[in-house]
């Protein structure tokens, strides 16, 4: 398992998330494109591993991630990240510090990378800045949302709200990861399925 760098000419679909947020010129997307450097990760790979360091903000172009922790020796799902999307250990990558948290390939995935120096330097380019804060306070929804359903739904409901809103991701993914996700034993997730489709 692992990685392959790859050069790749022009890395449109990038622009192309870009621009579904903000406008950019060529001659930021240029400045933007010189910072970018491309990785193919293959299923199973760790993209990080908790205890080590982030150095880079990422853009899943292709694939899917899961995030986890360990918890007394068990795999604990935090979330996924289905492609097109942006993705980093937010903590780790902005302070400098060792992450708590895992990022695996749950499919092979292809994978542009800006390094933290380059970030900051991107920062300074307001178009950059503007769309940094765009994808900061989405991720933040985000997760506000994950942490909502955690406290108020039930895991039954959590699975039915998954259905309706993500539903190709449940066929993505398999019945252990689902289950770490809900807080449930695998058993109880097949329990639950059967209860939906009857």
């Amino acid at each position: 398992m692992g990685f392959t760098s790859k050069i790749v000419e022009t890395p449109h679909t990038f622009r192309k998330f870009i621009e579904s947020y903000i406008s950019i010129s060529d001659q930021d997307w240029a400045i933007i494109r010189a910072k970018l450097s491309h990785k193919t990760y293959q299923k199973g790979a760790l993209l990080l591993k908790n205890g080590t360091v982030c150095h880079h903000l990422s853009f899943l172009e292709t694939g899917l991630l899961r995030f986890f922790i360990w918890r007394d020796g068990e795999a604990v799902t935090k979330f996924f990240t289905e492609a097109p999307y942006m993705f980093t250990s937010q903590r780790s990558f902005n302070e400098r510090q060792p992450s708590r948290e895992n990022i695996e390939a749950l499919e092979d995935s292809s994978v542009w990378q800006i390094t933290y120096t380059d970030q900051q330097e991107l920062l300074q380019l307001p178009i950059w800045k503007a769309f940094a804060h765009k994808i900061t306070q989405e991720v933040q929804f985000f997760t506000e949302n994950i942490l909502e359903e955690l406290q108020n739904e039930t895991a039954e409901n959590r699975y039915r709200l998954l259905l309706n809103n993500r539903p190709e991701l449940v066929g993505r993914v398999s019945l252990k990861h689902l289950a770490s996700y809900l807080g449930v034993t695998q058993q109880s997730l097949s329990r639950i399925r059967r209860n939906i489709s009857q």
